[in-house]
């Protein structure tokens, strides 16, 4: 029994450890994106390379870099709808869904630490809650425009964006979790 144990510890030494920087990056995004077909690939690959620390990074550090990455993003969104808000002359419409929006993504934010408190906690189900109501922000945002015919969200990407980064951040917490 002894030499299982043993066999069996180096196998997951060798893929846990020797996997490592850029090829961890890309095992993780090819696994995030098999088991959400909403997620792409290349979207997942180029934001976490994007953070010069995880190409030494391991799997739960890139948990906490694609959490941060949300953080950002979020922040981001928040500010550029506060700037929308500024025009003069916006439709009613979209005034009130941009008002929307702002509110979410202000929620998102103590969200987001939330989740970043508990992950770092290995509270993974709470640190899943928190992120997943990220998603909905977002996705609730992008629904408010699609009310009224022939609006168009100026958020569509922030938005998207938004999402992909929470989905890179829940399938992580769920690997490990």
């Amino acid at each position: 029994m002894r030499p299982l144990c043993t066999s069996f510890f180096f196998f997951f030494f060798f893929f846990f450890h020797a996997i490592n920087g850029h090829n961890l990056i890309h095992e993780t995004c090819k696994m995030c994106a098999q088991k959400d077909p909403n997620l792409s690939y290349n979207f997942c690959v180029t934001s976490l390379q994007a953070v010069p620390k995880s190409g030494c990074a391991n799997l739960r550090h890139l948990g906490t870099i694609s959490i941060r990455l949300t953080k950002q993003n979020v922040t981001a969104t928040r500010h550029r709808i506060k700037k929308l808000l500024e025009k003069k002359n916006l439709d009613p419409f979209v005034k009130g869904c941009l008002n929307d929006c702002f509110e979410l993504y202000s929620d998102a934010i103590p969200s987001l630490k939330k989740a970043l408190k508990a992950y770092k906690g290995r509270r993974y189900q709470d640190a899943n809650i928190a992120v997943s109501s990220v998603i909905d922000a977002a996705t609730t945002c992008e629904d408010g425009f699609s009310e009224q015919d022939g609006i168009v969200s100026p958020l569509t990407k922030s938005n998207n964006d938004t999402f992909q980064l929470s989905a890179i951040a829940l399938s992580i917490i769920n690997m490990l979790g």
